[in-house]
């Protein structure tokens, strides 16, 4: 079939408080499909003017006739998307923009009436549709995960258990996929609004540890849509599964708009890597489209975790859409101008979207294929198989029915590989094969059992937590000695916490247990000694260097009792 083209919107926000404060002027118009931009350094030289599939103008109020709310942009994007995932397709939206021009806010949006952003309305009618199901042959089951990318690290969201960082792998059957990534299964919009709620709980804390805030990482929510129908004639049951890939990108942004200099503007190369690679890779499949040289060109999706992981989205089997947030702005033309040529390119990739009809049992026939050729080859090798199972298979029977010899053919003639590297992939095509292999009862006492550790965690921490699993607030832990931010945002401003160990924690800016950044900051910035007391709480730390008061003008206070400084 004919691939279908990339969707793409453009969204205008309103003017905030730094654009107010400098006068600044609206460079954007638009009318129907169709965004113009001017320059303002050069007003004579005409606006240049982009048609996409939906541009909102959202600059206004609500009282403007013009004005695209936020169900308009759901109703428009969200919901088609949503159709495409009942129909059993792949389906992926993003957003792309720089540093608040409003990605988030589309994406997410506010916890108040009528400014719910695509996710989580789109979570809700996902719900209210299977609802109202009346078929009793047909049965709905759903699967979320969430993770943050930032810097080229992936971390799990919602399994409090996962340290570090997650390793991305590719699979010869699967592809690109997070190893170890929680799938958490959820019977209502309620479980899935308290999963998003803890994600960003999440986010919150590991931005403490890391010295980033949710801005400067990229944000991927995933909810796995199967829908089971039997049939009476032949009692077999067949399924379809959809992957949703709800994607909030970190913000672009300029060097010299930014004033990034020094380890800051490494740091900030870093952090675009991927949004370069990205950039790229949509290029490259754009270029791919006007040229018609398929197999030739080479698109650089390993470059990049984040666009490794949404290989399929950008240029395989996918319904995709992009969303990109712009600024209004004068002052702000030339990010605006790029963010409008980046969206022109998209829009011309094709992705060549199939039903995923009835995967599971292909997939795991598929898999436990490659397992007898892996225990084959480790047996052939004369090394015993790692793992339990029956003994190797005859090689001339490691055909499946309905398969040629061409496929054996081009099995043998592959690479060879070690004894150490099919003993990894043995285990990791078992792991998979187990995973698929769960059962929805036992997929809901996962949840519910990294729900308790993740509650408890919490309340370590200093998040306080409901019964009803609402969030009461932030609070100071007993008995752990810590620091509190102060931040010119109030959303950030005393909601991360720095907790000081027991013994020496180092504060500075390299190679140190808290990282802090700003012109006050140095190398190795203050030292704090903490000691247990009888009751095996930490005592007040001691300050053995710099005066406390430097770390105020790094954003950071003391808590209530103070610090001994030295």
């Amino acid at each position: 079939m004919a691939g279908a083209s990339v969707k793409v919107a453009v969204r205008v926000r309103p003017f905030n408080s730094r654009e107010t404060g400098r006068n600044a002027k609206c460079v954007i118009q638009m009318q129907g499909n169709t965004t113009c931009i001017s320059n303002p350094k050069q007003p004579k030289d005409g606006a240049k003017n982009f048609t996409f599939d939906y541009s909102y103008w959202s600059h206004t109020t609500a009282d403007d006739p013009s004005f695209a709310c936020q169900r308009q942009v759901y109703k428009d994007i969200g919901e088609e998307m949503l159709l495409h995932a009942f129909e059993g397709y792949n389906v992926c939206i993003f957003a792309y923009g720089q540093t608040g021009a409003g990605k988030s806010y589309t994406m997410m949006g506010k916890q108040e009436p009528g400014q719910e952003g695509i996710i989580p309305q789109l979570c809700e009618d996902l719900f209210q549709r299977t609802g109202e199901n009346t078929d009793p042959d047909l049965t709905y089951s759903v699967e979320v995960s969430y993770m943050e990318i930032y810097c080229e690290r992936v971390r799990d969201l919602l399994n409090p258990k996962s340290q570090g960082t997650l390793r991305v792998r590719e699979h010869p059957i699967l592809g690109p996929y997070v190893e170890d990534l929680s799938k958490l299964a959820v019977t209502g919009f309620c479980d899935i609004r308290d999963l998003m709620d803890a994600g960003n709980k999440a986010r919150t804390v590991a931005a403490t540890n890391m010295n980033e805030t949710s801005s400067r990482s990229h944000a991927v929510f995933t909810i796995v849509f199967t829908q089971k129908r039997r049939d009476q004639m032949t009692s077999l049951d067949t399924e379809k599964v959809s992957k949703i890939s709800l994607v909030d990108l970190a913000g672009s942004e300029r060097a010299d708009s930014s004033g990034a200099k020094g380890m800051r503007l490494k740091e900030g190369a870093n952090i675009n890597k991927s949004l370069t690679t990205l950039g790229k890779v949509i290029s490259a499949l754009a270029e791919m489209q006007s040229n018609k040289k398929r197999k030739s060109d080479f698109i650089p999706y390993r470059d990049s975790v984040l666009t490794w992981l949404l290989k399929e989205n950008l240029g395989g089997n996918s319904r995709t859409a992009m969303i990109a947030a712009l600024s209004p702005a004068d002052i702000n033309y030339e990010e605006t101008l790029s963010t409008l040529r980046y969206a022109d390119r998209a829009k011309q990739i094709r992705c060549n979207a199939v039903i995923n009809e009835d995967p599971n049992a292909k997939l795991i026939r598929e898999l436990k294929s490659e397992v007898e050729r892996l225990r084959n080859l480790l047996f052939s090798q004369g090394a015993e198989p790692t793992s339990t199972g029956e003994a190797p298979a005859d090689p001339d029977h490691l055909i499946e029915d309905g398969e040629d010899g061409e496929e054996a053919d081009s099995a043998d003639s592959a690479e060879p590989i070690s004894k150490e590297e099919a003993a990894e992939m043995l285990l990791e095509t078992e792991k998979i094969i187990a995973e698929l292999n769960e059962t929805w009862e036992e997929k809901l006492r996962k949840t519910e059992s990294i729900r308790l550790e993740r509650e408890s965690l919490l309340a370590e921490m200093g998040v306080s937590i409901k019964e009803d699993g609402g969030t009461l607030g932030v609070f100071s832990p007993k008995g752990t000695p810590h620091l509190v931010n102060l931040n010119e945002d109030p959303l950030m401003s005393e909601c991360l916490l720095y907790y000081i160990k027991e013994g020496l924690t180092r504060v500075g800016q390299q190679d140190v247990d808290i990282k802090l950044s700003g012109h006050f900051i140095k190398e190795i910035h203050c030292v704090f000694v903490s000691e247990l007391n009888d009751q095996g709480e930490g005592e007040t730390p001691t300050c053995l260097s710099v005066c406390l008061s430097v770390c105020l003008l790094s954003g950071v206070r003391s808590p209530s009792g103070g610090q001994r400084c030295l």
